[in-house]
This record gives structure tokens, C-alpha cells and sequence, in this order.
């Protein structure tokens, strides 16, 4: 027997709540003043519920056949960045629209193909998004079309473009420390590759909130944004003196390496050593403690770019999507 699709009315009343505060949450709103526990009711709702906008029934009702596409790396097939494509879809779909989606993985050819392809079907603007926040190049045959960059950039390209606003981010971050009693000890932890926009602008956030205080990091250790690599760092990190008072993670899954290297060197999460992080990913609130993290807004990324892409702004920009900073358990005062 077919399922039947879920709707977003269920969605809502299955958070407790109306079913406009629901469709502001589905589309990433942030202008209706939506409480933080209403907004996480309504996502676990949905994810719960298995909750997808019905794209054909809505197509079907109002006879309108206009479509965008999203070209992406590796989005449609991450979880992580599920939340951009759900927002997108969503905003589209009220705007009478329909959104096709195709991933490139990275190939400049397979996505030249999906451009054409969507180009035949009448597709008649782009989304172009990457998974990470970062520098590219946007592919020639999309520079004469409508299109908005998605968590990306093109410095050589007159397009809109949606991004987190990371600098802030980074300044929010250090503020987070500052606030907690630091001065010293602190380090960053991961690499901030010119290209990759969140590393640089999240180290330029953080340097420059220090330095409003006169202070500095007192250290940086480079390593890759996973958890093997940051492991290694941090532990050999704690093998010098002096030991660090707070670590600031470039993401995540560095927190929780950081985390098991601070576990075998028989140190404690905050009493020991403070550790707060970027994306506020499930890793951060399943860790224990807590993780403090600062989200990547996808749902309010997807929605804008879509917003934009739709409703074209009379000048070209980066658009910058503030970023919300979770406080959990992970930072105190230094002992």
C-alpha cells in the first residue's frame, strides 16, 4: 500500500504549532520572530514525520510549469547540508516554482552537462552551491544566465551570492571566551586555507574581537577538519606548556577529536579546558558535555538565495546570513 505523504499541517501540529509558524521554520525565516525551542520542535517534527513539500501536487494545482535548478558539489547527497536543499525546495514551491536538483562531485564536465540538461527542460535560473563556504569558479555557461552563488563565492564574477557571515561569527565566538573569564591559553585549532572562506573569515573574526581586548591567541595548530587529524594535534598540543585554557574548533568533528585528546590526556570538558566550535551539528549536542557551537544557517542560506534568485535585487552582492551561537556545557571559567 502507498504511503501517504506527510503534510505540513501534521508537521505542525506535531511541534504544538501554527501552521504558519511551520512554513516560516521550512523556509528558514527569521523575520517573524520564531522562538529557538519552536523552530527545533518544528525540525525534529519534521524529521520525525518525514516531512518533503509536494512539489507535483502543487505543480498540478496551479498549472505552472517554471523550475530553477541547483547545481552542487556534493550537497545533494550530504545530510549535513540537507536543511539548504529542503529551504530551497520549500521557497520555490511558494513561489510557484520547481526546483530540479544535480550534483557535479566536482566534475567541471558532468556539470556542464547538467546545465545543458536543465537548460533544454526550460529550467530559468541557477542556484550554483557548494557544500563548504569557499572560493570557485563559476562555470562560464552560467555567467550569462540568472543565477545566485549558494555558500559560495566567485570574486571574478558580477553575481549575487549567499554566504554565513563568518568574520562575525569568529568575533561572536572569542566573544563567548572573553565573557567565560579567558585571557590567555587560548588556540585555534584547524587549518584556515586562503580559499576556504569559513577558515579565513572565522580566524579573522576571532584574531580581531582578541586583539579589540588586547589579547592574541596563544597559539594555532593546523591540522584537517576531521577528527583523526585533530586528535593527533591536540594531543601532541597538550604534551607542551603551558597547557591551554580554551580551544577554539574550526568545526565540529575537530571539537570532538579534541575532545577524545583531552579524554586520554585525563583532562575534563570545562573544568580543565574550555572547547567551542562551528556548525552546531548533531555531533554537538550528542557530545557530553554539550558542545558550545555557532550554526551554519543553511535553512535562511537556501531561503534568501532562492528569495533572490526569484526576485532579482537591483545591485549585485554578498549577501551575509548571520550565524547563532548554541551555548551547552563545553565553556566555563578557566581554572
Amino acid at each position: 500500500m502507498t504511503r501517504q505523504r506527510v503534510t505540513l499541517g501534521e508537521v505542525a501540529r506535531h511541534a504544538g504549532v501554527s501552521r504558519t509558524t511551520a512554513s516560516f521554520v521550512m523556509t528558514g525565516r527569521r523575520d517573524m520572530r520564531i522562538s529557538a525551542d519552536a523552530e527545533q520542535r518544528v525540525l525534529q517534527a519534521a524529521r520525525e514525520l518525514d516531512y518533503r513539500p509536494n512539489l507535483l501536487a502543487k505543480s498540478l494545482r496551479t498549472n505552472l510549469s517554471q523550475t530553477i535548478g541547483l547545481i552542487s558539489d556534493v550537497i545533494a547527497t550530504e545530510s549535513f547540508a540537507g536543511q539548504l536543499i529542503r529551504s530551497s525546495m520549500t521557497t520555490a514551491l511558494l513561489h510557484d516554482h520547481l526546483l530540479f536538483v544535480g550534483e557535479s562531485e566536482g566534475d567541471p564536465h558532468l556539470e556542464q552537462q547538467l546545465v545543458r540538461s536543465m537548460l533544454d527542460r526550460g529550467v530559468g535560473g541557477f542556484l550554483y552551491a557548494s557544500l563548504d563556504t569557499r572560493q570557485v569558479q563559476l562555470p562560464e555557461i552560467l555567467k550569462s544566465e540568472p543565477v545566485v552563488m549558494l555558500n559560495c563565492l566567485d570574486p571574478g564574477a558580477d553575481v549575487p551570492a549567499v554566504i554565513p557571515d563568518e568574520e562575525t561569527a569568529g568575533r561572536v565566538v572569542a566573544q563567548a571566551l572573553l565573557d567565560a573569564g579567558h585571557t590567555d591559553g587560548i588556540h585555534l585549532i584547524g587549518e584556515t586555507l586562503h580559499h576556504v572562506i569559513a577558515g579565513a573569515e572565522r580566524y579573522r573574526g576571532v584574531v580581531s574581537k582578541l586583539e579589540e581586548s588586547g589579547l592574541q591567541l596563544a597559539g594555532q595548530v593546523s591540522a584537517m577538519w576531521w577528527p583523526e587529524q585533530s586528535h593527533s594535534a591536540v594531543s601532541r598540543l597538550l604534551q607542551q606548556s603551558p597547557a591551554p585554557t580554551a580551544l577554539i574548533c574550526m568545526n565540529d568533528r575537530v571539537a570532538f577529536g579534541a575532545y577524545q585528546a583531552l579524554s586520554d590526556a585525563g583532562l575534563s570538558v570545562p573544568e580543565d579546558v574550555s572547547v567551542i566550535s562551528f556548525d552546531d551539528s548533531d555531533l554537538a549536542a550528542w557530545s557530553r558535555p554539550g558542545l558550545t557551537s555557532i550554526a551554519i544557517p543553511h535553512l535562511e542560506l537556501g531561503r534568501r538565495a532562492t528569495e533572490l534568485l526569484l526576485r532579482p535585487a537591483e545591485q549585485r552582492a554578498v549577501h551575509r546570513v548571520p550565524m547563532r551561537l548554541t551555548r551547552r556545557g563545553s565553556v566555563a571559567a578557566p581554572r
